[in-house]
């Protein structure tokens, strides 16, 4: 008795394909994942000297950076505001994102009077808990 041979070709074609749909939707699914859980912060756009401290503590709720440069300008979100304006800027981010917190970076040589009318606005808007000094660690 003879016997017959039978090839499947389509068992042959099936081994060379790689199927990527799977990975691609891995891919898109932690794409999403990041993006709906990564923390947006308002930049001040200026670096400042910030004074040094022993007693720093982090602040993970912050949600708003205001700087104080050296020349007692004002920057929030990148742009250079007027003292008299800063409560209405703050107001205004504050509410895009009314859980988090306002860090005010003061460079080591802007004035008192400018900090305090900073500080002073941010409180207004802010609970008091939730306004903080920037600082360097100095240990």
């Amino acid at each position: 008795m003879a016997r017959r041979r039978y090839r499947s070709t389509a068992v042959v074609e099936e081994e060379g394909v790689i199927d990527l749909t799977p990975m691609l939707d891995v891919v898109f699914i932690m794409l999403i994942f990041f993006i709906v859980t990564a923390t947006f912060i308002k930049e001040t756009g200026v670096e400042v000297n910030r004074p040094n401290t022993d007693s720093a503590q982090q602040k993970d709720d912050t949600t708003l950076l205001v700087a104080i440069d050296e020349n007692n300008s004002v920057w929030i979100d990148k742009q250079r505001v007027d003292v008299r304006s800063v409560r209405a800027h703050i107001e205004r981010l504050h509410a895009e994102s009314p859980e988090g917190g306002v860090v005010i970076q003061s460079d080591e040589l802007a004035s008192v009077k400018t900090f305090t009318a900073v500080l002073d606005a941010a409180r207004e808007v802010v609970p008091h808990e939730k306004v903080s000094l920037a600082t360097t660690d100095t240990q």
